[in-house]
């Protein structure tokens, strides 16, 4: 490796880890703060925390990558010709390609690197991150029983307390608690004047210490309701112990989430994709034959109707037409409306078969296009690096984060068109590549050509062999 190599790489690798470091953090606080509302009052410990954020850390890389590239780049090339060093290197005989190359060969690693993660870790970390926030997403929120609130959070058990007490709330008064563990309703009630509350067991069991209060029992009679037995017990202090099972987080098995299109790879895309067309289809191709009982064909002898008019009695027979033809048409009506009830839920059934077809290969087309966008940026930020000239943490950011947003704009568009069928789903994944690719070519061309960024010479443009109406064409200053 070359010392011009070592410099372009040493001065590549600082920018691009700050700024991948950036863009992680950024990413995952938005991701964070997407599911805030299905996180906060739930007590989840440190662990479970620690565990979400790492698998939405893994899920952020495929996307960071084109943006620390982009930005990386351009702050490489800007600070090498802000300081002039670009320009030596160039009077040196050193051509513009030759310094974008070691850049280059990383960005092709990165992107080969981006490929092989999201089509093998990815639906992994997508199966574990969906899984475990679909676990939190059913666990309860943790126990917090206010002032004057019925509080049913605890099953079987409905508390009321009148007013919380002391540094930690333990300290209550006026407690009431109905009881329907048996299923009977609220058939014993509980008033107490005071009372403590704590958890016992490791936290496993919520302990309610009431004192000075009143127990009331209703066992109803199952033969005679009029006849219904009523107790009353005064307690000057009464231990009740409630379970808090309820609020653990129970895990769901992963297997059950795993036919979920963010949690397969390329061959079980493509396989199952594969089965998907394959079953649409069979239904076409059986769709006439299951619309044929629907039909119903009628054979008419116009001879043996022009016989019947010539024998005697045929205006009697004629005088029955108009009822034969009435059932005719009552019969043909029904069967119009089934056919059209059974072809419209028919088309909507295939139609929806059709998009979750097309969904599938929108995961397939995602891995490929988000590896080639790695390259993309780099083709689009070295150049504009090089023309601009600016290092540092000020345009190179903001330039970035334009290009950044219209990719991930025209992206989602894409996208959206190709789930919608308004285009075949493979140029809707790769129209915002096929839209920047020529800027980022069109940049190449002017740092090659040291131009700035607006100086456009449109007959550079035009082939060799077509420039003949330009020829003598001098341009005066």
């Amino acid at each position: 490796m070359k010392k011009l190599d070592k410099l372009i790489l040493r001065a590549f690798a600082g920018p691009f880890l700050l700024t991948l470091a950036v863009v992680q953090f950024i990413l995952l606080t938005q991701y964070m703060l997407k599911y805030l509302d299905d996180l906060v009052g739930k007590d989840l410990g440190f662990a479970v925390i620690s565990q979400l954020l790492f698998y939405f850390s893994v899920l952020m890389i495929p996307v960071s990558l084109p943006l620390a590239v982009l930005l990386s780049s351009l702050m490489t090339f800007g600070t090498l010709g802000e300081h002039q060093e670009l320009t030596a290197i160039k009077t040196s005989g050193i051509s513009l390609v030759r310094i974008l190359r070691p850049v280059l060969l990383v960005s092709l690693a990165l992107a080969g690197f981006s490929f092989w993660f999201n089509n093998t870790i990815v639906p992994k970390a997508n199966l574990g991150a969906y899984s475990l926030l679909w676990d939190l997403r059913q666990q309860k929120l943790a126990l917090d029983i206010r002032e004057g609130v019925f509080y049913n959070g605890i099953p079987g058990y409905t508390i009321k307390v009148n007013k919380k007490l002391g540094e930690n709330g333990d300290i209550l008064k006026g407690v009431m608690i109905y009881n329907h563990t048996n299923g009977q309703g609220n058939s014993t009630v509980i008033l107490a004047d005071s009372g403590r509350m704590y958890t016992r067991f490791g936290g496993q069991y919520l302990g309610l210490e009431l004192f000075r209060g009143t127990m009331y029992v209703e066992q109803p009679d199952a033969r005679d309701r009029a006849g219904a037995t009523f107790m009353r017990e005064a307690f000057d202090r009464n231990m009740i112990t409630l379970s808090l099972a309820s609020f653990d987080m129970v895990r769901t098995k992963e297997e059950l989430f795993s036919q979920n299109k963010m949690m397969m790879n390329l061959p079980q895309l493509r396989d199952y994709t594969d089965s998907l067309h394959q079953r649409l289809e069979l239904e076409r191709r059986m769709l006439p034959h299951q619309l044929t009982p629907y039909y119903t064909y009628l054979r008419f002898d116009t001879t043996g109707q022009r016989q019947a008019r010539r024998v005697e009695g045929w205006k009697v027979a004629s005088s029955r037409l108009p009822a034969v033809n009435a059932t005719f048409l009552e019969q043909a009506t029904n069967r119009a409306r089934n056919v059209k009830a059974y072809a419209g839920s028919t088309g909507e059934r295939l139609a929806n078969l059709s998009k979750e077809a097309g969904n599938f290969r929108i995961e397939i087309y995602r891995k490929y296009v988000q590896a080639v966008a790695v390259l993309l940026m780099f083709l689009i930020g070295a150049p504009l690096g090089a023309i601009i000239k600016k290092g540092g943490l000020g345009v190179p950011v903001l330039i970035s984060i334009v290009f950044f947003i219209l990719y991930y704009v025209l992206s989602i568009m894409g996208e959206k068109y190709g789930r919608e069928t308004v285009m075949p789903v493979g140029l809707g994944m790769w129209m915002s590549t096929l839209l920047l690719l020529p800027i980022g070519l069109l940049f190449l061309n002017q740092a090659r050509r040291d131009s700035g960024l607006l100086e456009l010479d449109f007959r550079r443009l035009i082939p060799a062999k077509l420039r003949w109406p330009f020829r003598g064409y001098k341009r005066s200053v």
